[in-house]
């Protein structure tokens, strides 16, 4: 073992989150954003006031909030890796020794028993009816047998029967590492809100070194000429003004806002069992037009329960009179110690008793029956319990009664097995030659289905009711899943779409996809396929799953969804994780994700009115060759109290519209005009001051601050509608506040505000009175035009 140790063949493998703190913390910092704001705040540092500089405040908030709550959900995540992880067990030294699953080698001997993960890729060495679950892996549910020398692959389970197997594959060359390793690449999930907000940065950026440029000359202007303010040191003045134009323009406010917004929602949903990797996902979940999932695990939790037994209506001696033996036969059945996961169903329903068995022969998957002996008493003879068409291979001609019995239990969808009885004694060449014993008749039907967990119908007619097309897609037989898909309200035509018929070119795939809602025997690599035929139609898709087969389709998808009783590399390519794995958990995040965006589009509007009117009072100032009329600590009064701080309340507001396309259109619709109807008031208030003339940079300053503050106070007044008595509170309080940055001493010397006198204060008050006019009317065009939009067409 040493020696292996040291050659580096040990099964470690990466477990936790794709993400290291690293890529996090870079992901965050590393932004256009971060760069304008980071390089104003170090120039204002430098050579101006510290007041100036508070603004760069924002972009550390920003990066603090993306950091703590994405490195908090890589923590939580790998904490359930670490909980999650089951223990292997070998045999060295002749002796079985419990290891932790990192410490297996190459060349280990694995003990394998029921219950067993296998830790890492084996070939079989020897086996007792071993039956390998590998649902994990290809979705398929029903185990399959292992013989000597067959391959298990790490990730599946032992089903039934136990066995040793040698190990040929240990950490990342085994079968699930290479199969997620593609999943684990890292890319951002694709939010309308952060690219809006990425796309107005961008919008800006490229405009911003004209625009600096274009300002830093006329604050040089202002000062005398370039030479003389390099002489007289006044450039430092024309620099803190350049930095106020460009920060200004910046719409910082909202990008925080967004951060903000989706971290309190993380939050919220983290007290619902839901942990949110990456918080723009809570978004996507509420633009999400299709819905994919597996059927185990979603629908139902994955465990097959005994449904009911159904005697065979036929007129033989042995259903009538032995009606009492079967059951305990059964019951004999389950509890057997190397039963497999269907018989151990049996175990709650029947009950042995006093028989037992002389002799047993093991489910085996080739022929998909087990048998056992009694040797005395009524039920004495050999009893086989297996799959119909195996142990009654001449069913049509033979056993009317059970063919019609048996076609009405499989058109239910239910997994039907046939226990049948023969007096004949049943040695050990029968069953190695497979054989079966002659004079079989059959007793009893025994029906299993999957449980359906309780809250899946309820949360099926809830994405019905909101409009999102479901698809179910499993590796299993359609058969079972279009039932199970009908019991939780499914609704579709014929019994399942076989996926082995599945088209491989994506439009037609995506034709197929268009008309059918069921799909069985999916293999892991068609899952992806479908999800991006989906994506090339136009659909926003969310896909649930708990195995290592989902992952890449999980990462395909517009948002992954994992189960927390799912595969720990599942988990970790996943955008969200339902921690208890309730599917009923999702119609929360849907509304939680409806909330974030209605509320920031409610507040973006706010935000793009300050970034239109800066670029525009920034544009006349250049032209013009003014000086830039505010200082930075200066947009206080307007960016904390009508932007800043009531945009936080009012995103926090309920919200269940339904989520329509086109945010940053319908924002840009109101903030241009309503940011060049801000821009007009300014200028007015400042052409008249200097018109005028005898009114310093400080009272300038001060009467467009205050114009500034009461038309973007009323901005605030028509995004908060409808008013409510909260929001009238909201409003009062930011009024207050608004008027006490002009009259208390303290605050104004900090703000450096000095209030003019005279007419210049009664040109502010009636421009910007004039300004808040048309902003109503801006305000109430949009809103019906908007409206007319979201009404659909009459057909």
């Amino acid at each position: 073992m040493a020696v292996r140790v040291r050659a580096g063949v040990t099964n470690i493998v990466p477990t936790g989150s794709s993400r290291s703190f690293g890529h996090i913390l870079r992901a965050n910092l590393f932004t256009l954003f971060n760069a304008v704001v980071g390089a104003g705040t170090v120039v204002l540092i430098l050579f101006g006031d510290w007041q100036d500089g508070l603004f760069g405040l924002t972009a550390l908030a920003n990066v603090l909030i993306g950091v703590f709550q994405e490195f908090r959900a890589k923590r939580l995540l790998d904490s359930l890796a670490l909980l999650n992880a089951t223990p292997a067990r070998v045999l060295r030294g002749g002796e079985i020794h419990e290891i932790a699953t990192e410490l297996v080698v190459l060349d280990d001997l694995l003990v394998l028993r029921v219950g067993d993960q296998v830790p890492a890729d084996a070939v079989i060495v020897s086996e007792v009816g071993l039956e390998i679950d590998e649902s994990q892996l290809t979705g398929e549910t029903v185990p399959v047998g292992k013989r000597a020398d067959d391959t298990v692959l790490s990730g599946s389970a032992v089903a039934a029967g136990h066995g040793t197997a040698r190990v040929v594959r240990v950490g990342a060359d085994s079968y699930t590492s290479r199969l997620t390793a593609e999943a684990k690449r890292f890319s951002l999930v694709n939010s309308e809100l952060r690219n809006a907000a990425n796309r107005i940065v961008r919008w800006v950026s490229w405009g911003l070194a004209p625009l600096i440029i274009l300002v830093m000359n006329a604050q040089m202007q202002a000062a005398g000429g370039w030479d003389a303010a390099i002489r007289s040191g006044h450039w430092r003045e024309a620099l803190i003004g350049t930095v106020a134009s460009a920060s200004s323009v910046i719409p910082q406010g909202l990008i925080l806002m967004i951060s903000i917004s989706f971290a309190l929602a993380a939050a919220k949903l983290a007290q619902s069992q839901v942990l949110v990797q990456e918080i723009a996902a809570i978004e996507i979940l509420a633009r999400v037009d299709t819905l994919c999932f597996d059927k185990t695990g979603t629908l139902t939790d994955g465990a097959i329960a005994f449904d009911g037994a159904h005697p065979i209506e036929a007129d033989t001696e042995l259903a009538g009179a032995e009606s009492a033996d079967w059951r305990a036969v059964l019951g004999c059945f389950g509890a057997d110690d190397d039963a497999n996961a269907t018989a151990r169903c049996l175990r709650a329903a029947f009950s042995a008793g006093d028989l037992r068995p002389s002799g047993y022969a093991p489910f085996s998957s080739d022929r998909k029956w087990s048998a056992l002996g009694i040797s005395h008493g009524a039920s004495r003879g050999t009893w086989v319990l297996g799959a119909p068409e195996m142990v009654f291979a001449h069913l049509p001609d033979t056993h009317p009664a059970l063919q019609e019995q048996l076609s009405d239990l499989l058109a239910r969808g239910l997994r039907t097995l046939v226990l049948a009885h023969s007096i004949d004694h049943l040695d050990d060449a029968a069953i190695a030659g497979h054989r079966l014993p002659g004079s079989l008749q059959p007793v009893t039907l025994v029906t299993f289905a999957e449980t359906v967990r309780p809250d899946a119908a309820e949360t099926v007619a809830y994405f019905r009711a909101q409009g999102v097309e479901l698809k179910v897609i499993s590796g299993d037989n359609p058969h079972t899943v279009a039932t199970i898909a009908r019991a939780v309200g499914i609704q579709f035509e014929g019994s399942g779409y076989d996926a082995s018929e599945l088209p491989a070119d994506l439009a037609a795939m995506g034709e197929v996809l268009e008309t059918n809602s069921v799909f069985g025997r999916v293999t892991p690599a068609q899952k992806r396929q479908m999800v991006r035929a989906l994506q090339q139609r136009g659909h926003v898709v969310a896909m649930t799953g708990d195995g290592v087969n989902d992952a890449l389709a999980l990462k395909a998808a517009d948002i992954g969804i994992a189960m927390g009783s799912g595969a720990s590399a599942t988990k970790a390519v996943a955008r969200m994780i339902l921690l208890d794995g309730q599917f009923s958990r999702l119609p929360k995040v849907v509304a939680e994700g409806r909330r974030v965006i209605l509320n920031i589009e409610r507040v973006s509007k706010l935000f793009l009115t300050k970034t239109t009117y800066a670029i525009l009072l920034s544009i006349v100032v250049g032209v013009l060759l003014w000086k830039f009329p505010f200082l930075p600590r200066q947009f206080a009064p307007t960016d904390g109290l009508t932007i800043g701080i009531p945009a936080l309340l009012l995103a926090l507001a309920a919200q269940q519209r339904p989520y329509r396309p086109g945010f940053l259109h319908r924002s840009l619709t109101f903030s241009l005009p309503a940011g060049a109807v801000t821009a007009t008031v300014i200028v007015v208030v400042l052409a008249f001051a200097r018109l005028s003339g005898g009114y310093s940079n400080s009272e300038m300053s001060t009467a467009a601050a205050i114009a500034l503050s009461i038309v973007g106070f009323w901005v605030l007044v028509v995004s908060a509608r409808p008013l409510t008595a909260r929001r009238y509170a909201l409003l009062l309080t930011m009024a207050t506040v608004q008027a006490a940055c002009f009259l208390v001493p303290l605050v104004r010397t900090f703000l450096a505000f000095t209030l003019p006198t005279g007419p210049l204060l009664a040109v502010a008050f009636g421009v910007a009175a004039m300004g808040c006019i048309a902003i109503e009317i801006i305000f109430r065009l949009t809103s019906r035009r908007a409206s007319l939009s979201a009404v659909p067409p009459r057909l």
